[in-house]
């Protein structure tokens, strides 16, 4: 059986690395880059507290000694179901079986504005431009004259109070309070403010209620500004306009706000439901398809305990892979299949230094603090691919933890956005 999958994240990998050396199965992975991206340590590459090359893994590596999984570097132009073909920018790939785990992407809800002007954290390049404007931020307030100006460049707004959004205010907090002081000695740095907004009345609003309202006192401690439902009108890369008239003068705004999958061109949009997802079976098999599935953040399965579709997180994927990969191998023996029942570990996110909130849902327990933090640091840790990445990710938080400090804030001049001059 030929058997294409379409993206390399977490649902990807692990249903080609299921299938590695399986007899009767030829598998090509296609992905736009040739590495796997650790999507969850996005913000640290951010913030500057861990190289880039710390949280990927490249791809071929992973494969080392496979006799039936290939790899292709390629830009999926379209896929053409009727005849069976992945066209992309290097070439055709027929299939018998299509997997698309393409994942989702940044939603900006259609505002042109936003979309050119704040920064999104989708990808490793995304969070390496992300860090560079942050760190020039900084070198600009040096040599801006006019108060207004610096104080807008002292200024980041965070869009969106999911985990990304709580873990990158924390990360910024921990900044301004333990780097940034001594990088620039001339800027005072207790005018430096970081919102984080939210249009939902709480944050972490897939988590408990105890873990909203704990994470929104670490935050605060850590002199974040949270302001719940609270919605982003508009931002044109000066001042952000929320939804109650108010502005926030603001030289940097990332956005965390929401997501949409990336359904490749040529699937039939009929397919397509709320979020920018395809509509799957209790197998992940495309709805009205006879040889395309979808996984993880793509896929929207209608279940009785998620009516909504599943969460758009890792385990997820993880898991809906795995059991795909299992029903391939039950098919091809003949066997009945198994359908998909999400089986949910728990939930976390971390907010700072020595603190983090964890949900388990069985039994009913939650954590907070540094016994949180510890178990989300483990959890992390044991997730990363890689022997030498975890040694690598290991050693750069027990070096910051003690030193409160990291040699990454680098400026590597590969921004994709013009960089305004600050008025002088």
């Amino acid at each position: 059986m030929k058997i294409i999958i379409i993206g390399a994240g977490f649902a990807g990998l692990k249903l080609a690395r299921s299938l590695n050396n399986k007899r009767g199965f030829d598998v090509t992975l296609i992905d736009r880059f040739n590495f796997h991206q650790f999507q969850p340590l996005f913000y640290q590459v951010a913030t500057a507290s861990l190289d880039a090359s710390n949280i990927s893994f490249p791809l071929r590596k992973a494969f080392h000694g496979s006799r039936n999984v290939h790899i292709r570097i390629a830009e999926v132009k379209e896929v053409n179901a009727s005849a069976n073909k992945v066209i992309t920018d290097v070439g055709k790939f027929d299939y018998d079986l299509l997997v698309i785990a393409t994942g989702a992407d940044t939603n900006f809800f259609g505002n042109n504005n936003l979309k050119e002007c704040a920064f999104p954290m989708k990808s490793t390049v995304e969070a390496l431009q992300l860090r560079h404007r942050l760190i020039q931020n900084f070198e600009d307030a040096l040599i801006a004259q006019n108060p207004a100006e610096v104080q807008k460049l002292l200024t980041v707004v965070i869009v969106g109070g999911g985990p990304t959004g709580v873990e990158l205010s924390g990360a910024i907090g921990d900044l301004k309070r333990f780097v940034l002081p001594k990088d620039y000695p001339e800027l005072d740095f207790t005018k430096m403010k970081i919102y984080l907004l939210e249009g939902m009345p709480r944050t972490l609003g897939t988590m408990s209620e105890k873990s909203s309202e704990q994470s929104q006192k670490y935050l605060e401690r850590l002199g974040v500004t949270v302001l719940t439902n609270t919605i982003v009108k508009d931002y044109d890369g000066e001042t952000v306009i929320l939804n109650d008239g108010k502005t926030i003068p603001s030289a940097l705004v990332i956005w965390a706000a929401g997501i949409r999958g990336n359904v490749p061109a040529g699937i039939d949009p009929s397919l397509i439901v709320k979020g920018n997802r395809l509509k799957v079976d209790r197998f992940n098999k495309v709805v009205d398809t006879v040889n395309i599935y979808a996984l993880g953040d793509i896929a929207s399965m209608v279940t009785e305990n998620y009516p909504n579709g599943h969460p758009q997180v890792a385990s997820v994927a993880i898991q809906q892979a795995a059991l795909l990969a299992k029903n391939l191998r039950r098919a091809s023996k003949g066997e009945l299949l198994q359908e998909f029942e999400y089986y949910d570990k728990g939930s976390m996110a971390t907010v700072g230094r020595n603190l983090a909130v964890v949900d388990i849902p069985k039994p009913k327990l939650h954590f907070g603090g540094l016994f949180a933090w510890l178990i989300w640091m483990s959890l992390h840790l044991f997730l990363i691919l890689g022997v030498k990445n975890r040694l690598f990710v290991f050693l750069n938080w027990v070096y910051n933890y003690f030193t409160y400090d990291q040699s990454l804030r680098l400026i590597f001049r590969v921004f994709n956005r013009e960089r305004k001059r600050p008025s002088t």
